[in-house]
């Protein structure tokens, strides 16, 4: 039979040129009807990047022409990075002449130019990741274009007078994309939607899911299925379960969480604790392929603004029959674990189950109740305090075994917007993180790694969240920082090297920049069916499998799991077909993810602006967070806010960059800046369109 496993073999073991199609058949030794069924897998290979098909008209392996397929993640500057889907391997730069005019996140197929320099050139867009274009029109005597809004995408848009409906010079539209630019012609569009100037942060954010080209509304077909699916928990389902409502069982979440996808339970027993993590029995109701899996499949997460959710599915499952609200019985996938006195886990087990939580706790309530000692809040929960205790406990083990095993422990700060009924931001502060939010992120860890040992050791096919080790070239230049600082004095700096600088630099005032430039250096986490471990966890074996609520991914290894469980052993076929399947779907994932944490911090950024317009001219104490040759980033101290102030503004002296020192110091007064320096500000201006705030002193 010929398909996919069959061609790659052939092209690996047989073949040591490039082959026409009527060489192939020939050497294959196939039939008429197997020679159609040959073109149509070549097809799909073509489009997947496996096989190149030459100029002459010769098929060959993709790998051994030097090709590697993967995303493109564009600069501003025209340049970017061919990102290879194969874990493993370095990146590929890939100047502007070499891009093809490829954007951001297309899936493209690279040759390798120059291996010495690690450079390539863009042969082949594989996928397009953007359909459309927020910028502003612009007339020329020629023509109409749209000069994109994102400065990473490296043309303008050409538009028709047929296709700029009533547009005018000057408006800020989105564009439809009709042509992707090639040798021979630019690329063009279609004005779909005039963007009016946003009257409010609403519309503002209104503006940004439009931008982003986020999936605001279920289709009538899915939320006519998420309706049927309320009545499908039947009693016979239940009693196939593992029945834990006596289990005594609580969710903790943020204090505005609505879908509770998790909840934990514990007991002390001889040989140590044992932990139950019960996770949302998602795949109960999201079968493969309903139309409830297709659209969660395309949007690949849920996006997370201030004053809204563009959720994975629809309210029905997210906020009610999937929700593990509490004192109400929900289905469970539950992941049982023993540990030991020193953390180490001993066994685990996996099933769906029948739960009812007890409590719905906050994270504040119960950092009141493990760290404050607060009197009321342990009165108020008085008979859940000992497996809280027990919590704490076994959260502080598994943490110092997971630090002592090299895992990196940032503490970056967020945001957090608070918003007011007009969907106005009433404070940006710095988002507490406290014990009670690491206690659930060491249980889902936990969770995470068994599932995923598990998968791994019995050869299934699975979504794995990996994380490489970071480029060579990347340690080099954080070792030019942090050794004028005083800090890490080896003359060489290894991978293993991070969690002991983290440790090094904790509670000292360049720890936060510290942090930002280890984390820029290290590569992003992402979706993969190869397992090559998790470098920022030290995990040989992660996966996501805690989230199904709101990461699709997560809902793809709980129905591999449950598969498993219940038939014992896959057919090769079944094997196959997962790993045609995986690959795809970790694509898609990983780029999904990436949107929508643009989107998300595009939308804090729009909420800094509005909540400082009202206050140019107001002065701040702040403190100098990163330092450039054009200037610096002032962090406010009353709001977790940034300003830029330009060296142009230092209007006192002269002021130089040293790149040693990462400072700015003044010519003549000598008068220095560097990161941690506090500082009063003014400010100055507030660019709404940029979503930038311009400081004076």
């Amino acid at each position: 039979m010929v398909d996919k496993e069959t061609i790659i073999t052939f092209f690996r073991e047989k073949t040591r040129r490039p082959l026409s199609l009527r060489e192939i058949v020939s050497s294959m030794g196939i039939s008429h009807a197997e020679a159609k069924a040959l073109k149509r897998i070549l097809r799909e290979m073509l489009r997947d990047g496996d096989i190149v098909l030459t100029r002459k008209g010769l098929y060959g392996p993709a790998e051994d022409m030097n090709l590697v397929s993967g995303y493109f993640e564009a600069h501003k500057e025209g340049y970017g990075f061919a990102i290879s889907e194969k874990p493993g391997e370095r990146d590929l730069f890939i100047p502007v002449r070499a891009t093809m005019g490829a954007m951001n996140n297309d899936r493209v197929l690279v040759r390798a130019e120059n291996w010495a320099r690690r450079e390539g050139r863009i042969i082949r867009i594989l996928e397009r990741a953007h359909t459309r274009v927020v910028g502003r029109l612009e007339e020329t005597r020629a023509a109409f274009y749209v000069r994109p809004k994102n400065k990473s995408i490296p043309f303008d848009l050409y538009i028709s007078p047929k296709d700029r409906g009533k547009a005018k010079d000057g408006d800020n539209v989105i564009a439809e994309i009709i042509s992707y630019p090639t040798d021979k012609r630019p690329p063009a569009g279609r004005v779909i939607k005039i963007v009016e100037k946003p009257e409010d942060p609403k519309s503002e954010v209104e503006a940004i899911i439009d931008e982003f080209n986020l999936p605001q509304r279920f289709p009538r077909n899915v939320h006519e299925e998420a309706k049927l699916l309320s009545h499908k928990m039947t009693h016979e389902m239940m009693g196939r379960r593992k029945d834990l409502r006596d289990l005594p069982t609580v969710t903790i979440d943020g204090e505005r969480a609505k879908d509770f996808d998790d909840a934990v339970s514990i007991k002390l027993h001889e040989h140590g604790y044992t932990l139950w993590v019960h996770i949302a029995d998602v795949g109960f109701y999201a079968s493969w392929n309903s139309a409830l899996d297709l659209e969660a499949r395309k949007r690949g997460t849920s996006t997370y603004f201030p004053d809204r959710v563009i959720p994975l599915l629809p309210k029905e499952l997210s906020e009610e029959l999937c929700s593990l609200k509490p004192k109400v019985e929900r289905l469970a996938f539950t992941v049982e674990m023993d540990f030991n006195r020193y953390g180490e886990r001993l066994n685990a087990k996996f099933y769906p189950s029948l739960i009812r939580s007890d409590e719905r706790m906050t994270y504040t309530s119960v950092r009141k109740i493990l760290v404050d000692m607060n009197k009321h809040e342990r009165e108020k929960y008085d008979y859940l305090l000992h497996e809280f205790e027990l919590m704490g406990e076994l959260c502080g083990i598994l943490r110092d075994r997971r630090l002592d095993r090299g895992s990196l422990d940032f503490d970056l700060p967020e945001p957090e917007v608070l918003i007011d009924i007009q969907g106005r931001p009433e404070a940006i502060l710095r988002a507490e993180r406290n014990f009670a939010h690491m206690l659930i992120e060491e249980f889902m860890i936990a969770a995470n790694e068994a599932v995923a040992e598990h998968l791994f050791k019995l050869g299934i096919p699975s979504l794995y969240r990996i994380h490489e080790e970071p480029d060579p070239m990347k340690l080099e230049d954080i070792l030019k920082v942090i050794k004028p600082m005083g800090k890490m004095r080896k003359k060489t700096f290894k991978p293993k090297d991070f969690s002991e600088l983290l440790k090094e630099i904790k509670g000292t005032p360049e720890e936060e920049v510290i942090n930002y430039m280890v984390l820029r250096s290290l590569k992003q986490a992402r979706y993969s069916p190869i397992n090559v471990g998790h470098f920022g966890l030290a995990s040989e074996c992660y996966t996501h499998f805690t989230s199904p609520i709101r990461r699709y991914p997560d809902l793809v290894v709980h129905r591999i799991l449950r598969e498993v469980l219940s038939k014992k052993h896959l057919s090769d076929k079944r094997i196959q077909e997962l790993e045609k399947l995986l690959s795809d779907i970790a694509f898609n994932s990983s780029r999904t993810e990436r949107l929508a944490d643009e989107a998300e911090r595009e939308v804090i950024d729009a909420m800094r602006v509005w909540f400082m317009k009202e206050k140019i001219g107001e002065e701040f104490e702040g403190k100098v967070v990163s330092i450039t040759p054009y200037g610096i980033k002032v962090r406010l101290k009353d709001f977790y806010v940034e300003g830029f102030l330009h060296v142009s503004y230092m209007t006192d002296d002269y002021y130089q960059y040293n790149e040693r020192a990462i400072s700015l110091v003044g010519r003549n007064t000598r008068r220095s800046f560097t990161i941690g320096k506090e500082l009063r500000v003014r400010i100055d201006k507030v660019d709404m369109e940029e979503r930038e705030i311009v400081l004076g002193i």
